[in-house]
C-alpha cells in the first residue's frame, strides 16, 4: 500500500479532520511505481514522525493529492465501507425521497458531507426515473461499480446515468466520460420544479430552461 508522508507542520488540517491533502503538504510518497500511477489508489497517510493520520485516495495528477476516506486506523477501505457510506447518505435524506416523484429532484449524495469526496448524486423522477451521478475525484471513480450497485439496491431506481464536468475531470487527470451506467439514458428534456418554478432539464448536460 502507498504511504503518504506529510511535511512537518502541515498535518494540522488533518488533525482538524479536514479531508483534502494538497500537493504542497506532501513530503514524499512511498510505494510501487504502478500504485503511484493508479488514480484513486488507497494510501496510508503519516505525519513526518511516522504517526498514522488517515487513509486516503491518492491521485498524482491532481493538486489535491489525496482525499481522506477515514481518520480511523482500524477502518479498512473496502466494498463494505463504500456501500455503508452510500446507504447512510440515502438514509439521511429518506424524508426527501418521497419527493423524488416527477418534478422534484432530490440530491442523495453530497461528497465530503457523506464521506464520499467528489461524488454527487441527484435523483429525478422516483423509482421509474433516473439517478444522475458525477464522479469528480479519482477515489470515488475507482469505486464506481459498488457505488452504482448500492444506489440501485437502496432506491429501487434502475436507471443510472453518469454526467461529467469536463473542467473538473480534466483537472483530476480523469477521462471525460458520460453515459448510462445502468438501465436507460434519460430524455433530452425532463420537466421538474424548483422553488415553485417549472423548468425542463437536460439530465445529460445539466442545462435547464423555462418550461414550455
Amino acid at each position: 500500500m502507498l504511504v503518504i508522508t506529510i511535511k512537518q507542520g502541515k498535518e494540522k488540517s488533518l488533525l482538524e479532520r479536514q479531508p483534502w491533502i494538497y500537493a504542497s503538504a506532501v513530503e514524499r510518497v512511498d510505494g510501487k511505481p504502478q500504485e503511484k500511477m493508479t488514480a484513486g489508489a488507497t494510501a496510508l497517510v503519516h505525519s513526518s514522525s511516522g504517526k498514522f493520520l488517515a487513509r486516503a485516495a491518492y491521485n498524482s495528477k491532481s493538486q489535491i493529492r489525496a482525499r481522506v476516506w477515514s481518520f480511523d486506523e482500524n477502518e479498512p477501505v473496502d466494498h463494505a465501507l463504500i456501500k455503508r457510506r452510500v446507504k447512510t447518505a440515502i438514509a439521511k435524506r429518506a424524508g426527501n425521497t418521497d419527493k423524488s416523484a416527477p418534478g422534484n429532484p432530490v440530491r442523495l449524495v453530497i461528497g465530503e458531507e457523506d464521506g464520499l469526496s467528489g461524488l454527487l448524486v441527484d435523483w429525478f423522477g422516483g423509482k421509474n426515473g433516473y439517478l444522475v451521478c458525477q464522479f469528480q475525484a479519482a477515489g470515488v471513480d475507482a469505486w464506481k461499480v459498488p457505488i452504482v450497485q448500492t444506489l440501485i439496491a437502496e432506491t429501487g431506481c434502475r436507471n443510472v446515468y453518469e454526467r461529467s464536468d469536463e473542467l473538473v475531470r480534466k483537472g483530476e487527470g480523469l477521462p471525460v466520460v458520460s453515459g448510462a451506467l445502468a438501465g436507460d439514458e434519460p430524455p433530452d428534456a425532463m420537466p421538474f420544479t424548483e422553488n415553485g418554478v417549472r423548468y425542463t432539464l437536460d439530465l445529460k448536460s445539466g442545462k435547464k430552461s423555462s418550461f414550455k
